[in-house]
């Protein structure tokens, strides 16, 4: 399969075609040179995907650090001001946890777009992100590093339409964003959601899904009978003075409103008030 030539400039040049691959390459290259580096000294990486992590799961991983140590260093980069983390995030927290005060490490000499590939794409292929940080993820890539949906989709192993589909899911509110986060819902069921058009009805059901225990095909017939349609508004009839309006507040810059027996002119304040009069030569000279 021919590479993206899109990308010739970033990771795809220099680290193949997998960069989950890569990472585990490095991580386990012999030949690199590990620094024992002082975890105050790592900052995190600020492109990280992931915003929760599974605190049990750290923990666990903390308590065979303090038995056997960190059996693969991290990957960082060289900052203006000690290090920032690469990938090895998980790591980096549960030697924290265990109390240590140092971590071994790899560093690299990567430019801001390869951390950033790097820091998406591996996340994106390694980790168990949630659908809406995955979704955030793929947003990330594609706008800020100029992958089509096409190359994103080769990229990390899916098809097109199922990176549509993710990038669908931004558009919930953002209580049912909250949800998925917290792997209150699916994301089976946040595709049934993502097609009610009313925030309130789609969210009362999220809410619904979640304390009821409702199964996806559940919320699918749900959504389908309760979807609040919003009726159209009618159109309104054209009056006989339409035209006078039209000419009146195109002239005095703001509503007019004329019947049979009056003329309704609407001013913001005081100011505005003023100004009408003037266009209309009502003010003492």
């Amino acid at each position: 399969m021919a590479k993206p030539q899109k990308l010739g400039k970033g990771l795809n040049a220099i680290f193949g075609d997998e960069i989950d691959d890569f990472i585990k390459d490095l991580e386990q290259d012999e030949n690199k040179v590990s620094n024992e580096l002082k975890i105050e000294d790592i900052r995190s990486n600020p492109y990280q995907p992931r915003k929760t992590f599974d605190e049990e799961k750290i923990k666990e991983l903390a308590e065979s650090i303090k038995e056997h140590g960190v059996l693969q260093p991290i990957i960082v980069r060289k900052s203006l001001d000690g290090y920032e983390l690469i990938a090895g995030e998980r790591r980096l927290k549960a030697s924290k946890v265990a109390e240590k005060e140092t971590i071994p490490a790899i560093v690299v000499d990567f430019n801001d777009q390869q951390m950033m590939e790097v820091a998406l794409l591996e996340n994106v292929q390694r980790e168990d992100l949630s659908p809406i940080e995955e979704a955030e993820a793929y947003d990330n890539i594609l706008k800020k590093l100029s992958y089509t949906q096409d190359e994103l989709a080769k990229r990390v192993g899916k098809s097109r339409p199922y990176i549509t589909n993710m990038l669908r899911l931004l558009k919930l509110p953002r209580e049912i964003r909250e949800m998925l986060m917290k792997k209150e819902l699916s994301y089976g069921h946040a595709r049934a959601l993502v097609n009610i058009e009313d925030e309130e009805e789609a969210i009362r059901l999220a809410q619904k899904a979640f304390k009821d225990g409702l199964s996806v095909r559940e919320i699918e017939n749900l959504s389908s009978k309760q979807k609040v349609v919003k009726p159209h508004k009618e159109k309104k009839a054209k009056s006989e003075f339409s035209d006078v309006e039209g000419i009146m507040e195109k002239k005095l810059a703001t509503k007019v409103k004329i019947n049979k027996h009056q003329i309704t002119i609407s001013y913001s304040g005081i100011d505005d008030l003023n100004r009408i009069l003037e266009l209309i030569d009502c003010l003492d000279k």
